[in-house]
């Protein structure tokens, strides 16, 4: 699905996306694009920085063990149901490549890194493989992962009214027409709810011209 967004020109800058789908290609391909990403990964997933950055070896789990304390920040995933999705995040700088590495067309810096998500509540922790172009700040990385809320929350809302799980295919071209024609569907819909939502302009009075008055 990204290979096809990418080859059609749809504009976009980040992925996100959640630790089943995997990140071994999709980082590849995704690198040769100049594309920032914020994937979720197990908590066994082996990181390793290297260059001049801080050494960091292990698993996602082993390097949350040795944060300092002091460097987790509390900051907001974006609005939810009951207000700011809050939590504490740690991010990891692991490595700055060129990225001439990946495509001969590119050029400037990106970095490679580990962002960690703890929950306020019961210190659930939660991993992220991201790459993005040097400098950019943790707060970037948390609003990109934040995203993936309304993702979910849009395939729910799909679900439950649109019936995008309501099929029994047996092939691949089965299922994909089905979810092809209900996202369509689902997405025609939020167009003409936020267009409903959208304040009415206020009323303006209509002027008359001298010759009307006249009439």
């Amino acid at each position: 699905m990204i290979e096809r967004a990418i080859a059609a020109g749809i504009p976009f800058a980040w992925v996100a996306a959640d630790s089943v789908y995997g990140i071994g290609h999709v980082e590849m391909v995704l690198r040769r694009a100049g594309r920032g990403y914020v994937l979720g990964v197990n908590s066994s997933h082996h990181f390793r920085s290297w260059q001049r950055k801080q050494p960091i070896a292990g698993t996602a789990e082993e390097i949350a063990g040795t944060i300092d304390p002091s460097r987790w920040q509390r900051l907001s995933a974006g609005g939810g149901t009951k207000g700011a999705r809050l939590h504490e995040w740690v991010y990891c700088e692991l490595a700055d490549l060129d990225a001439a590495e990946y495509d001969d067309t590119r050029s400037g810096l990106w970095t490679r890194g580990l962002l960690i998500r703890r929950n306020i509540a019961d210190g659930d922790l939660a991993f992220f493989s991201t790459w993005c172009p040097a400098g950019t700040g943790i707060e970037m990385l948390v609003k990109v992962e934040g995203h993936r809320w309304a993702i979910e929350d849009s395939f729910e809302t799909a679900k439950n009214e649109l019936g995008l799980d309501h099929n029994e295919t047996r092939s691949w071209h089965g299922w994909h027409r089905h979810v092809s024609l209900v996202m369509l569907a689902f997405a025609m819909m939020a167009v003409i709810r936020h267009r409903a939502n959208t304040a009415t302009p206020p009323k303006r009075m209509r002027r008359t011209t001298n010759t009307s008055r006249r009439r």
